[in-house]
């Protein structure tokens, strides 16, 4: 129960998010960056909808396509979140926060990126135009990043007919920074270093790495092409902070020490995604 409260107070706090960007950063500058609450933007200019209406009525469509075509899995998973969108953009203001296009823009847009990434780490989905992509992976054999691209793209290329050609560009550009910014979130924050370390001097870097950084070391026997000898490699993964301290130690014992350093997005495992300890 607790968990499930946890997870739907990290729902609650996306969509509230969400609305924000909308009503306070996005929509006063008429910028309707793709999805649902893009659409409301521009019916609202049209017809003069409300937004909300205009987001519940299309989130019950999206709902009943996603019981249909996809199941009660993405169907729950998507309720939550569609049904209290609506709500919080009907009851928080609208209200021009920043009076400098660009500059809101970019908040707004980048905003965004967090609230649809805290969704997606739970599961969840706001509805709108996050459907439609799976549903023609699962019939048409669709990526879905290109359903998205599609789906979204229709909304945007409206806005040549309601808003400006600034709107349209403003609107384009919304969707590459929350990109960007879903992108970073979700790989950029965690991205942690593997060093491949060759050194006949391995057994003394070995016992400071365990000793000094305290970090795990796998041994991987290799044979070297041109000697033909048998030796060690070192492979190390670690915190980006803690890759300085590697060097220090590695050009301490041998400074002709052989080292191949890569980036990797997330690691899982003892002493990262949970402490080490006692089995």
């Amino acid at each position: 129960m607790l968990k499930w409260i946890k997870k739907l107070g990290y729902i609650a706090l996306a969509i509230a998010i969400i609305a924000v960007c909308v009503n306070m950063f996005l929509g006063p500058h008429s910028i309707a960056a793709g999805g649902i609450t893009g659409l409301a933007i521009i019916f609202e200019s049209l017809f003069g909808f409300e937004r909300s209406i205009t987001i519940l009525a299309a989130n019950a469509l999206i709902l009943v396509a996603a019981i249909i075509f996809l199941g009660k899995e993405v169907f729950l998973n998507t309720l939550i979140g569609a049904a209290l969108l609506p709500v919080f953009i009907e009851f928080i203001p609208k209200y021009m926060l920043i009076t400098d296009t660009t500059l809101s823009m970019a908040a707004g847009s980048l905003l965004f990126g967090v609230a649809v990434s805290i969704l997606y780490s739970n599961n969840a989905s706001s509805g709108g135009t996050s459907v439609p992509p799976l549903i023609f992976k699962k019939y048409f054999g669709l990526n879905t990043s290109i359903g998205l691209f599609l789906s979204d793209g229709i909304i945007i290329a409206l806005t040549l007919t309601v808003f400006s050609v600034d709107s349209f560009f403003y609107s384009i550009f919304s969707v590459l920074l929350t990109a960007l910014s879903m992108r970073y979130i979700e790989s950029g924050m965690h991205k942690r270093k593997m060093v491949y370390i060759i050194s006949d001097e391995s057994q003394a870097i070995t016992g400071d790495i365990l000793t000094k950084i305290k970090r795990g070391v796998t041994l991987i026997p290799i044979v070297g092409a041109y000697e033909r000898k048998q030796k060690e490699m070192l492979m190390v993964t670690l915190d980006a902070k803690d890759y300085r301290e590697l060097v220090t130690v590695v050009n301490e014992h041998d400074k002709h020490a052989f080292m191949i350093t890569d980036v990797v997005s997330e690691v899982h495992g003892r002493g990262f995604t949970y402490e080490s300890g006692s089995v």
